[in-house]
């Protein structure tokens, strides 16, 4: 299947007049991202072509749309928005089932803070659908594009670690549901993009769920 990337030169990544960071220039310059079956080893995957509008219909917040059709279990799609990454991650069993027994080590476990996702998101998956998570790729710190580190096992930065993403830059922590651990820099959730499903196989990417959909 074909790659999706964006030059770095595509005014869409550069926001009120200052330069990509290191971390949104990662974002750009990869084309493959994994999370793989928790507990075993990854393998690539390539990107899962979506369709994207041009450079200046992102700037102005066009809704951006995604063929999830071919997304397969442990895997992640990254398109753009507003110039910034978004994840779509199909979450296995296991990763649902590990995300309550993270809540005592998690900042705000329940999304309390409103501003994090909309309301049809604020649920302990932080999802419309249980499998499908949809998050904005950005750690809330400073603007860094956190790693996936989905397998379970002893990691540098949590040795109990059972998977999510961390950001490299200075060591804020999500699970899988992009809830921020506590005592770490980042002071809030990774965000969730307004968003709707246009069909079973389709997400629209800024325009959100009607109320009761």
């Amino acid at each position: 299947m074909a790659n999706v990337g964006v030059g770095v030169n595509d005014p869409a990544h550069v926001h009120d007049g200052e330069p990509v960071n290191q971390g949104r220039r990662r974002f750009l310059t990869a084309t493959t991202a994994v999370v793989g079956a928790v507990g075993v080893g990854f393998a690539a995957v390539p990107f899962i072509k979506s369709w994207n509008p041009s450079a200046r219909a992102k700037l102005a917040g066009a809704p951006v749309t995604a063929d999830i059709s071919a997304l397969a279990e442990g895997t992640r799609m990254v398109l753009e928005w507003r110039g910034q990454p978004i994840w779509i991650v199909k979450r296995s069993k296991q990763m649902l089932d590990i995300l309550p027994t993270l809540d005592p080590k998690l900042l705000d476990p329940t999304s309390e803070n409103l501003d994090q996702q909309p309301a049809y998101a604020r649920n302990e998956l932080r999802s419309i659908k249980p499998q499908i998570s949809v998050l904005v790729g950005l750690c809330t710190h400073l603007g860094c594009s956190p790693e996936m580190k989905a397998e379970i096992k002893p990691e540098p930065f949590d040795p109990e670690w059972k998977g999510g993403y961390f950001c490299p830059c200075h060591k804020s922590r999500f699970d899988m549901a992009g809830r921020v651990f506590a005592g770490v820099p980042a002071p809030i959730n990774l965000l969730v993009p307004p968003h709707h499903y246009e069909t079973e196989t389709s997400i629209v990417i800024g325009v959100d769920q009607k109320a009761g959909a």
